[in-house]
């Protein structure tokens, strides 16, 4: 397949990705509360909640350091898994379900390649990690694929920002303050540099619906939150 003809996906190498996601662990959760000015909170408690209305076996794709793990759980999923590409993330993730006493399961892995037969999950959610994944509408397709017929798939994603005089303010914050405030307080300028750039390459949300239809979802929906900057897409998995 010729580049041209290539589905969209990350604009960094996934070895790269995953190097950089190992570095910034440390200060990973305090940058996205400060990131979001503490909307994330909400924001993971509504996907969680649409996990587990939708059944008891849920997996979290590019769980981090597993909070929307956590939140699902919480919500009342009996059995939860959080799976990432970064061995830091998941060390994180085990050590928190530790202090917790949680029973999620927590696995080194790959979204490209996941670990699991068809259709044996109730839903499955990725949070801020469908950006950094090399070909998204394959990503979407192998997350449908482990979805039983029914189940529902969850992403919570930032959103290219197209409004012109907020946008401009956003921009300014999101593209110049919010990585030098990365930098000084993880000490990885270039991460918090790669994150503006690896949202403004993402597709918007109508392309998305498309890519989330192509990999064989249905009754595709999209929630707006953040003022147009973060949204909700969903879909359900149809088949006998």
């Amino acid at each position: 397949m010729t580049q041209s003809n290539r589905t969209p996906g990350a604009i960094a190498d996934p070895a790269v990705v995953r190097t950089m996601f190992d570095r910034i662990v440390p200060r990973y959760d305090l940058m996205n509360h400060l990131m979001t000015f503490g909307m994330d909170f909400r924001w993971r408690t509504t996907i969680a909640r649409r996990a587990a209305a939708t059944g008891d076996r849920v997996l979290d794709v590019a769980t981090g350091t597993g909070d929307v793990a956590f939140e699902i759980r919480g919500e009342g999923a009996r059995e939860v898994t959080g799976l990432d590409f970064s061995p830091e993330m998941i060390a994180a993730a085990e050590a928190k379900a530790r202090a917790r006493d949680s029973d999620i399961t927590f696995l080194i892995g790959d979204a490209m390649a996941l670990p699991f037969p068809d259709d044996v999950f109730d839903a499955c959610t990725v949070s801020f990690g469908l950006r950094n994944m090399p070909d998204y509408q394959a990503a979407i397709a192998e997350m449908t694929r482990v979805l039983r017929p029914g189940g529902k798939f969850i992403c919570l994603e930032m959103t290219p920002y197209r409004k012109p005089v907020l946008g401009r303010l956003f921009s300014l914050y999101f593209e110049q303050i919010m990585p030098i405030v990365g930098g000084l307080l993880s000490g990885d300028t270039a991460a918090y540099r790669y994150l503006p750039k690896s949202v403004a390459a993402f597709p918007t949300s109508t392309q998305l619906v498309m890519l989330m239809r192509a990999a064989g979802l249905t009754n595709t929906h999209v929630t707006i939150l953040g003022g147009g900057t973060v949204a909700i897409h969903t879909g359900m998995k149809t088949g006998q």
